[in-house]
């Protein structure tokens, strides 16, 4: 099984030790894509400030972070699943896994990302800001830059088990499963069932579809559960106490789409 997830917005504020290496980063074959993102977001951020602020969307609260990225170089790198710190992340809680559950973590966790592509949750790298939605001078939009890298890189990282695909649309557009990897891929959207006026309601979450998710992982995770195909995806999350409905069929060349269902948001 691979699981595919979105970064977080949030990241740790500073690591200590040995700046990224990106020749041991895992999936080698996104190496030279990754320097080509990181040359140019630092070339960016050592230029003129409000360009770089502009180009990277950020407010005006988050102006130090062009200086981070000026120095990702030569900044200290921390584990990919200790950088990570958003509600996703949260609710995963990689910290609190016994050693089995997170080296299995470490085997089929996959998080995406604008600036290094896709990285394992053991990988070292910076804390860094650079959203997938980047319009990069001069690379372009970064979805269609990683999308060109992953063609081949990533059908091979999914071997020939089930994929898991956890990434909001944004992250989506670096890879989009096709073929047969599509037909053993599962999406998941979390819709929240309640009453209204005597009568049953769903709506799809926004926000908190980000802790469900960690949370399925993560009860995933500790049940060493190892789904071979969408079909036997359901029947372990509805084993774990997940309720879980499949909204569409897959077929060769497209993915299976589930909706876990929840009764309460947080």
């Amino acid at each position: 099984m691979l699981v595919l997830l979105p970064p977080s917005e949030g990241k740790a504020a500073s690591a200590q030790g040995a700046p990224v290496d990106l020749e041991a980063l895992s999936l080698p074959g996104l190496t030279a894509a990754r320097r080509a993102v990181l040359d140019a977001l630092v070339g960016l951020c050592r230029g003129d400030e409000d360009t770089a602020a502009e180009v990277l969307g950020l407010s005006p609260g988050l102006r130090g972070e062009i200086a981070r990225n000026a120095d990702l170089p030569t900044a200290g790198a921390l584990p990919a699943g200790e950088v990570y710190t958003g509600v996703l992340f949260d609710n995963l809680g990689l910290a609190k896994l016994d050693q089995e559950a997170y080296e299995r973590a470490e085997r089929t966790l996959l998080v995406f990302s604008g600036l290094w592509g896709a990285v394992r949750i053991g990988d070292r790298i910076p804390p860094y800001r650079c959203s997938m939605g980047v319009k990069l001078p001069p690379l372009g939009a970064l979805g269609a830059h990683w999308r060109a890298a992953t063609a081949e890189v990533l059908p091979e990282a999914a071997g020939e088990g089930l994929v898991l695909d956890l990434r909001s649309s944004a992250y989506a557009a670096a890879w989009k499963p096709a073929g047969e990897v599509a037909g053993r891929t599962a999406t998941v959207r979390v819709l929240h069932e309640r009453e209204v006026d005597g009568e049953l309601k769903r709506s799809v979450v926004s926000h908190f579809n980000k802790a469900t998710k960690g949370r399925l992982v993560r009860d995933l995770l500790n049940a060493a559960a190892d789904p071979a195909t969408p079909g036997e995806l359901v029947d372990a999350l509805t084993a774990l106490g997940h309720r879980v409905e499949v909204s569409a069929r897959g077929t060769a060349r497209r993915p299976w789409q589930l909706d876990v269902v929840v009764t309460e948001i947080h």
